[in-house]
């Protein structure tokens, strides 16, 4: 529920910075704007911070921990060699286990 309330204060800061145009070509629209995972029995959100012209995000959450994905690629830890349970999985397998919130237009 927390998590949701989360998502729903994010979707709405984001409508506050203005109107986004969403195009065919826009790679930062083709990502979900939050990717719920838990490590070490903790619950985090990470947060689509970039996306580089590759087709590369990079999501952040709190404690300074990151990961990477692409659009047809698993995602990756970044700095450390654990993981939670979004490692190594695509952005359809994200969607499909719930994890990945998409912000509707």
């Amino acid at each position: 529920m927390r998590l949701a309330k989360l998502v729903g204060a994010v979707a709405l800061l984001s409508f506050t910075h203005g109107a986004v145009a969403v195009a065919e070509d826009d790679l930062f629209a083709q990502f979900p704007l939050v990717i719920h995972c838990q490590s070490n029995k903790t619950q985090h959100a990470f947060y689509i911070s970039r996306v580089s012209e590759d087709g590369v995000a990079t999501y952040v959450a709190s404690d300074r921990i990151a990961g990477t994905i692409s659009l047809d690629g698993h995602a990756k830890a970044i700095g450390s060699e654990g993981g939670g349970t979004c490692v190594g999985k695509t952005l359809a397998e994200l969607r499909a286990s719930g994890q990945a919130y998409d912000l509707k237009h």
